[in-house]
């Protein structure tokens, strides 16, 4: 992606003028040379899911990162203070080198571009990458963050999922289920909130997934895309990683790796319940999560003019469909997907 093609949007605004974001990008270009120093090049290092950009600094002998997280949309604590606790707790973030929180600029580590995503289609053995990954996982879920840390509750679970109906069903496909439909969708949602809170609360990473890990040649994964971290349901990383709405791992071996981490976690001293107790945990978490990242899809391309999230849709709806199979609370949830949302999905991508 071309600098000049560099915008965000403000929520249902339209995109900031050419003008605008060629001043942003000067002054990013200004504060880089005074922070840091005078650079070769400077590029696109990723897409995010926000209205965050992150840029490669290029020197003759070096490369960092910088974000660029405009204040006026972003805003640079809530990232910083996650690093830190991470930090601390022994996770490989990326190290700053600068930062200017009321310029929305941080200079950091490159931890380079090497994601679990990209080395599972290198040929990379997944089994070292999730043990690797459990590893890690494991010291997040250790860490005691301070006491008035944002937690998981019912109303943010109940919203999460009300994107699904309001991005993908309502605004993307104009879906509207009946009044009794619906009122049993609502039974499902508070039922998925209270098991969820039901499970043992650890700190949560959110987005602990194949694009957010990077294989790093020291302390594999390098752990990014922190910033939203809250205590919450000890299954919700898990789920993220293995049920990945980016990557189909294999069917087969996702249960050992679920296993394997249950035992390594167990012995770590982090809450889990039975294994009988985990499995339902596990895939009813999964529901709540994959309702939530099929709404934020949809949002992503009407409100922010970002389609590229919109091929995962299918992916990510299938894993609610399996699952709700196999429950005869959610199973009316399930079939509903795969008889209306599915189709009206596909028809909608092609």
């Amino acid at each position: 992606m071309p600098l000049a093609a560099y915008h965000f949007r403000y929520d249902g605004a339209p995109a900031v003028s050419e003008d605008c974001v060629l001043d942003r990008l000067t002054e990013l270009r200004q504060w880089v040379t005074d922070a840091v120093g005078r650079f070769e090049a400077i590029v696109p290092a990723s897409e995010d899911a926000s209205f965050r950009r992150y840029f490669r600094i290029i020197y003759p002998d070096r490369t960092l990162i910088v974000m660029d997280a405009p204040p006026a949309v972003e805003t640079l604590g809530p990232w910083l203070r996650v690093r830190a606790i991470l930090e601390v707790g022994g996770i490989h973030v990326p190290a700053l080198i600068r930062t200017e929180p009321d310029l929305g600029f941080v200079a950091m580590e490159d931890l380079g571009s090497d994601t679990y995503e990209s080395a599972r289609l290198q040929g990379a053995s997944p089994d070292e990458l999730f043990e690797r990954a459990w590893e890690a996982l494991v010291h997040i879920q250790r860490i005691d963050p301070p006491g008035d840390w944002p937690i998981y509750d019912v109303p943010r679970l109940i919203n999460e999922m009300e994107l699904f109906w309001i991005w993908l069903v309502g605004r993307h496909l104009g879906l509207k289920p009946d009044a009794r439909t619906r009122k049993q969708f609502e039974t499902v949602m508070e039922t998925l909130a209270a098991r969820a809170l039901a499970q043992p609360r650890v700190l949560v990473h959110r987005d602990y997934h194949s694009r957010n890990l990077l294989v790093t040649s020291e302390r594999s994964p390098g752990v990014i895309d922190f910033q939203d971290a809250l205590v919450g349901p000890v299954s919700y990383d898990v789920v993220s990683l293995l049920r990945d709405c980016y990557v189909d791992w294999p069917t087969g071996d996702l249960e050992r790796w679920l296993r394997d981490y249950h035992a390594l976690a167990q012995g770590m001293g982090v809450p889990l319940p039975s294994w009988e107790t985990w499995s339902f945990d596990f895939d009813w978490m999964g529901i709540q999560r994959h309702l939530k990242a099929a709404g934020i899809f949809a949002r992503l391309w009407h409100r922010d003019g970002k389609p590229g999230y919109l091929p995962d849709i299918p992916r990510t709806l299938g894993y609610v469909i399996r699952v709700a199979e196999r429950y005869p609370e959610l199973r009316v949830l399930g079939e509903w997907i795969r008889e209306r949302v599915l189709p009206s999905t596909l028809a909608t991508r092609a």
